[in-house]
């Protein structure tokens, strides 16, 4: 098991206001490029309300989960249902990975030294920062690979993607959505409703696998903490929805991109 430290209440000079509002401003800014805003959540779990980093993923994972739970409806009556579940394949293709990587990325998370789980958060924080650049700064094309190939590959990826959704405690709609205009040539907006019904079996995975350790007690301490700021990142996320698009690609994406990386450095640095 990490050797994260033990979990603790919600600290008086933490209020609920400052709890929400941080919720609420971290759901705007995943809300203006049409994402959850988990990967910005998670450095500051850290950094301003002093959780570990394990208790911090766990507590990221729930937000998470609640934040996608609130999104699914809205998104799937963005693009016909229809449409949707015509492409099941694709969903199931990359299924058959993320719920194998879930867990493995869980299992993994819970059994190395807290130290070493920083350092691989601000990795995986600097990938996060790449993914974002790429998909909305870029134009993705598909790769066009033969059925053979695509199968494995879905797989693969997937597989990749539960590994890194677990260990940060995000949903990965940044790295699944782009993977899945590559590899089945999906369009942006239904890639982001497909990556939601791939997400959402996924973070349950690893919650379930997070639930087997006893790092799982910071949520049961933290319900109130966890509550107040899930309800915050909702409402963001709708304010930042509204927003979409007010400001421009050019200048959001690499400042998103900059405070990722600016995290990724400061949890590097912890011990």
């Amino acid at each position: 098991m990490s050797t994260d430290e033990s979990p603790h209440p919600l600290r008086p000079a933490h209020s609920a206001h400052v709890v929400f509002g941080a919720g609420a401003s971290i759901g705007v800014l995943g809300g203006m490029i049409g994402l959850g805003g988990a990967e910005f959540r998670l450095p500051l779990l850290i950094s301003l309300f002093g959780f570990a980093a394990l208790s911090a993923v766990i507590l990221n994972k729930a937000m998470s989960l609640v934040v996608v739970l609130v999104a699914l409806p809205a998104r799937l009556s963005a693009v016909p249902a229809a449409e949707v579940a015509v492409r099941w394949p694709v969903a199931v293709n990359l299924l058959a990975g993320s719920l194998l990587g879930a867990w493995a990325g869980a299992s993994w998370a819970v059994r190395i030294r807290s130290a070493t789980l920083y350092k691989v958060l601000a990795a995986l924080m600097v990938l996060m920062a790449a993914a974002l650049v790429v998909t909305h700064a870029t134009t993705l094309d598909t790769l066009a690979l033969p059925l053979w190939a695509q199968m494995p590959a879905g797989v693969m990826a997937g597989f990749g993607i539960g590994v890194v959704a677990a260990i940060m405690g995000v949903a990965g709609g940044e790295l699944l959505i782009p993977s899945i205009v590559l590899l089945f040539g999906e369009d942006i907006k239904t890639a982001g409703s497909l990556s939601l019904l791939v997400s959402l079996p996924t973070m349950l995975v690893a919650f379930a696998r997070y639930s087997r350790d006893g790092s799982f007690a910071v949520l049961g301490a933290n319900l109130r903490f966890t509550a107040v700021m899930a309800a915050g990142s909702v409402a963001g996320a709708v304010l930042g929805g509204l927003l979409l698009g007010v400001f421009p690609d050019l200048v959001l994406i690499p400042a998103l991109a900059v405070i990722l990386l600016v995290s990724a450095a400061k949890l590097a640095r912890h011990d």
